[in-house]
C-alpha cells in the first residue's frame, strides 16, 4: 500500500504545482522565446550555435499592464498577429491611441484610432509590423517584455526606446 499512497501524493502535488504555475503564467508573467532578426540588436544579436542556427533570446513578459492597457511609447510588447492569431510577435510601441505618426517612405501622417497602437521592429529591414498590417488592437497584446532572462551573458532589463521624429503634433 505504500506505492499507491506515494503515487496519490505525487499526483496531488504535481497537479497543485501545475495549477499554480498556470495561474502565474496566465495572470502575472510568462516567458517567451524571441526568434528572428526583426528586433535586432535589442534581441538575438547574431549569436549562432555550432549547427549554424540563430539562438533566440528568452524574455520575461509581465502582464500587469493588461489590466487597464497601461503602455508607454517605446515599450516592447508581445502580441498576437492581427492576420494569424496563432502567431505571436514581439515589437516596440511607436504610437498610442490618439497619436499622429509619420509613415516611413511617405509624406502621410496617420492618427492612431482609440483602442489601437502602432508597433515596429527595431530592424525595419526585416520586420513584419504595423507598416505591413496597420495599427494593432490593444486587445491582441499579451504583455510587456521587461527583461532578457536567457542566455546568461545577456540577462538584463529591456530598455524603453523611442525613435525620434516619428510622432507629429
Amino acid at each position: 500500500m505504500v506505492i499507491p499512497s506515494f503515487l496519490w501524493n505525487f499526483t496531488k502535488k504535481s497537479m497543485t504545482g501545475g495549477l499554480i504555475g498556470l495561474t502565474i503564467s496566465d495572470r502575472y508573467a510568462s516567458v517567451a522565446s524571441v526568434q528572428g532578426l526583426s528586433m535586432h540588436p535589442t534581441f538575438n544579436p547574431g549569436t549562432t550555435t555550432f549547427l549554424g542556427s540563430l539562438t533566440g533570446d528568452h524574455v520575461l513578459v509581465e502582464k500587469f499592464c493588461l489590466e487597464k492597457y497601461k503602455f508607454s511609447h517605446g515599450d516592447v510588447i508581445l502580441f498576437r498577429s492581427p492576420t494569424n492569431h496563432k502567431e505571436k510577435h514581439i515589437k516596440r510601441i511607436i504610437a498610442l491611441p490618439g497619436d499622429r505618426i509619420r509613415i516611413p517612405q511617405s509624406y502621410d501622417a496617420l492618427k492612431i484610432p482609440e483602442g489601437h497602437c502602432w508597433v515596429e521592429g527595431d530592424n525595419s529591414a526585416s520586420s513584419l509590423d504595423s507598416r505591413s498590417f496597420g495599427p494593432i488592437p490593444l486587445s491582441l497584446v499579451q504583455g510587456r517584455v521587461t527583461h532578457i532572462i536567457w542566455p546568461p551573458q545577456r540577462v538584463g532589463e529591456v530598455k524603453r526606446r523611442i525613435p525620434q521624429g516619428r510622432l507629429s503634433s
